[in-house]
């Protein structure tokens, strides 16, 4: 597939040859610990593209998204693709949610159930098959848990090395994930933005591909693919609202990325307004948003039990304030209580047991809708981005497990009492 990076800042175009991770003339002023400048989307002919695909040839295509829409992801082959990677999740119509929410319009886009759990196999899936079209033997990446876990998995798959930056107070499941994927775990001693920036000089020094969320411009376009398959799944339409948790921000930007893409074709007439959803000890992005600055200003000490969404740095900030600007967007901060009680909410109503990050979308949803900022005649859809099995500790403090009783009648009449 032919294509080009454009940086989202200056438009400048580079051939695959001439960059590859950030714009070198917008990154040049790069800081550590601050968002990313010159961040990279891909872009393709799409008047052209859109004039000779067929949706009704690719919904017959099996395999993966990346598989089903070829035509519009940086890869050669659908066979590169990770053996791993399935095909598209669910979108779950919840019923009983809704009459709890009293909105009749929502919908789940359920990841707890891909190929290890989270949302994050859609980029490591790509960056997986762009390296091993391009010969890469082994990728590296930092992450709070699940884009390692992902990328460990997917990589495995495919007989690709992996070294795995992680900060030591990663969720204990995921770190034996990552390790019986055969990930070359490496904890460091601080936050994730600590192990981003130690990876990114393991990556220069070694020469290791760098799937980094946002620094790599596959993880976004990897991430795309939930927007695709929400298109198709809702009758080829966009909803009006998708509800994100967001740490990065990559997610963000995939999905607006996705919906443009279709735009650009000509199969639907617009982009979604996006809701950011962050931590209260976590939320750089709405921070910014709600004061109306263009910069996002670091939390220095995130303080949250969303690991996955607790990045103090968002690498992607530029990308998501660009995004919410245009599309008329949203941002809501949810506190670590309506997170758990989100938890027991979902686990209740839909049966879909979702770790802490991902049960803060659904309570800035829920946030959303009875502040009036999503209307009840308006058509939403959460990203429900990972399962609970990734942090179970935390999923018990979302419930009250009962004490064990005596095996008879009797004790068993008291507990029912």
């Amino acid at each position: 597939m032919s294509y080009l990076f454009e940086c989202i800042e200056c438009g400048k175009h580079y051939l695959p040859g001439e960059a590859l991770y950030l714009c070198p003339a917008c990154s040049a002023g790069q800081k550590p610990m601050e968002p990313l400048r010159g961040l990279m989307r891909i872009v393709y002919d799409m008047e052209a593209i859109g004039r000779s695909f067929d949706p009704e040839a690719a919904a017959a295509r099996n395999g993966s998204t990346f598989a089903r829409y070829m035509e519009i992801f940086p890869i050669s082959s659908a066979d590169s693709v990770p053996p791993l990677f399935g095909g598209a999740t669910p979108l779950r119509p919840v019923p009983n949610l809704r009459r709890v929410l009293k909105h009749d319009g929502v919908w789940l886009k359920d990841d707890t159930v891909s190929s290890t759990a989270s949302f994050k196999d859609r980029a490591s899936a790509l960056v997986v098959a762009v390296a091993r079209e391009s010969g890469r033997d082994t990728v590296a990446t930092a992450s709070t848990g699940n884009a390692a876990t992902a990328l460990a998995g997917q990589a495995a798959s495919a007989g690709l090395k992996t070294v795995i930056f992680v900060p030591r107070k990663a969720p204990p499941a995921k770190l034996a994930q990552i390790a019986v994927f055969g990930g070359m775990l490496v904890p460091v001693k601080g936050t994730y933005d600590e192990a981003f920036e130690l990876s990114r000089a393991a990556c220069d020094e070694f020469g290791w591909f760098n799937r980094n969320t946002a620094l790599n411009p596959f993880t976004t376009e990897g991430k795309k693919s939930a927007a695709l398959e929400i298109w198709e799944q809702m009758g080829r339409r966009s909803p009006d609202w998708v509800v994100v948790p967001t740490g990065d921000g990559v997610i963000l930007a995939g999905v607006e990325k996705g919906f443009s893409d279709l735009a650009k074709m000509g199969f639907v007439d617009r982009v979604p307004r996006l809701a950011v959803i962050q931590a209260e000890g976590c939320r750089p992005i709405v921070d910014a948003w709600e004061a109306g600055r263009g910069e996002i200003l670091p939390e220095k000490k995130p303080r949250t039990i969303a690991d996955s969404i607790s990045v103090g740095v968002p690498r992607a900030g530029r990308w998501v304030m660009q995004a919410l600007a245009r599309n008329g967007g949203a941002c809501a901060a949810v506190s670590d209580e309506e997170i758990l009680d989100a938890i027991a909410l979902l686990g209740k109503t839909t049966g879909v047991f979702a770790e802490p990050a991902a049960a803060a979308g659904v309570a800035g949803l829920k946030k959303m809708i009875e502040a009036g900022t999503i209307k009840r005649d308006e058509s939403v859809v959460a990203l429900v981005t990972g399962s609970g099995l990734k942090d179970v500790a935390a999923a018990g403090r979302a419930v009250s497990i009962p004490k064990a009783i005596d095996p008879d009648l009797a004790s068993l009449k008291k507990l029912l009492s």
